[in-house]
């Protein structure tokens, strides 16, 4: 029987992913950034699966995925949402790579980088930090009503840590800046993943 201490163990440092990737054929490394965050930098033979689109279809990519999969995403919070839905569509051996993409790559992992943009949870902080400053400059200025949007903003953070949502970010995802080139869809995302051996097997 597997201890709670035990099952509870999902984090994966970088230096350990640096090794697996040499030593497990099996390993897949699921990216859950959005399609421009990934464009900016990757894991070198990851795959793009934006939260969204695996919370639209978990059930899909986790019946495709074997017993080694890593989540990626900039900090880890949208990785661990991934994981958390993966648990429930039975891949329980997932794991969250510590520090997201940013600490693999200053661990001196093989990364890929093309144009560089601000990650999302930065322009979060920026959009929440600049409304919170008008509404306590516009209350001390304008109108002590306008205060209450420092008010809101606070709520609506406090909601999203309590939750472990975020409204704003997915707001903001959706801005044309944050759009790649080529968005990934359930055929070129999900389909496009390999088969594990373990699924194969499975079906069988």
């Amino acid at each position: 029987m597997t201890s709670p201490s035990a099952a509870a163990v999902t984090a994966l440092a970088p230096e350990t992913l640096r090794s697996w990737i040499t030593e497990h054929q099996d390993l897949v490394v699921i990216d859950v950034r959005s399609a421009a965050e990934f464009e900016s930098m990757h894991i070198r033979g990851s795959y793009n699966v934006p939260l969204p689109l695996l919370a639209e279809h978990t059930d899909e990519l986790a019946a495709r995925l074997g017993s080694r999969v890593v989540l990626v995403c900039q900090s880890g919070i949208r990785a661990e949402q991934a994981r958390q839905r993966l648990a429930k569509s039975g891949i329980e051996t997932a794991y969250v790579l510590t520090g997201g993409a940013p600490g693999y790559a200053g661990a001196g992992g093989d990364v890929v980088k093309g144009k560089d943009r601000w990650d999302l949870e930065r322009q979060v902080r920026l959009v929440a930090g600049s409304l919170v400053v008008l509404g306590l400059a516009g209350g001390k200025f304008v109108s002590p009503k306008i205060r209450t949007l420092a008010g809101v903003i606070g709520t609506g953070l406090t909601f999203s840590a309590a939750t472990n949502t975020c409204a704003m970010g997915k707001a903001i995802s959706a801005m044309p800046w944050n759009k790649a080139a080529k968005e990934p869809t359930r055929e070129s995302a999900i389909l496009g993943l390999p088969v594990s051996n373990k699924s194969t097997e499975a079906a069988a």
